[in-house]
């Protein structure tokens, strides 16, 4: 079901949304100060190509430096790639196979208003770590 699911959503609403992280992403990578803010941003054109199955989590020691770079990420890409995702989630919200992918676009919403001090992790390990007690 992973599977179909991020098949589904690569075809309707995951390349646009990529290709706007990209965009960032090299938008950011052209001075040496942002740097870490296009290397996110590329983390999550990554995600957003195949979110199904993998979660977001808090990325342990992420402190002052993450909380300033998130503010310049806010002003200068988080506000429309999460405009870009609002709009996509309430699209595909209207019909009733489209529900799943609008409710993921909506918890995407977050990290793309604050993505340092996250980090991607696949579901399957996050579990398996949580029953081993790590």
């Amino acid at each position: 079901m992973r599977t179909l699911l991020n098949l589904i959503w690569l075809v309707l609403c995951g390349f646009w949304m990529a290709v706007g992280y990209a965009v960032a992403g090299l938008f950011f990578c052209v001075l040496i100060v942002t740097l870490p803010l296009g290397l996110a941003a590329l983390r999550m054109a990554d995600f957003a190509l195949w979110p199904f199955g993998r979660v977001l989590v808090d990325r342990p020691g992420a402190g002052a430096p993450s909380t300033l770079g998130n503010i310049v990420w806010i002003v200068l890409a988080g506000w429309w790639l999460a405009l870009g995702h609002l709009v996509t989630g309430v699209l595909l919200c209207i019909t009733i196979v489209g529900i799943p992918l609008g409710i993921a676009n909506f918890k995407l919403l977050p990290v793309s208003l604050v993505p340092l001090g996250k980090q991607i992790v696949d579901r399957d390990a996050l579990v398996g770590a949580y029953r081993v007690g790590f």
